[in-house]
């Protein structure tokens, strides 16, 4: 995708201040945090949202929520606890148009979203 700006992130086209990569996933602070830490992991394939992903794609989300748990570890969080967001279309307020998770942490956050 020649215009997604995470897929100019992925091929090192866009600078970003990386906290993890691999193969398949790459993590990043967040240029515009809402939080004291806020990192997008994001896939390195392409899948614009939650409603695009394949049955093929299902290891992949897995190996993604296990990244949030490694990097929360890796940002001493692990016990305090953290908040991880994925915004799915325009009416939720998902901006870039490829899948991404927000990893937020660093302070008590807002009430419960659901009870």
């Amino acid at each position: 995708m020649e215009d997604c700006i995470f897929c100019k992130i992925i091929n090192g086209q866009v600078p970003s201040e990386k906290v993890y990569e691999d193969e398949e996933i790459l993590a990043f602070k967040d240029i515009h945090p809402a939080a004291p830490i806020h990192v997008l992991i994001i896939p390195k394939k392409h899948i614009a949202t939650l409603m695009d992903i394949e049955e093929e794609d299902s290891s992949l989300m897995g190996k993604i929520i296990q990244t949030a748990k490694l990097i929360a570890k890796q940002l001493g969080i692990e016990e305090k606890g953290f908040r991880l967001i994925a915004n799915c279309g325009p009416d939720s307020g998902q901006e870039v148009m490829h899948i991404h998770f927000h990893l937020l942490a660093g302070r008590t956050m807002g009430p419960k979203i659901v009870s």
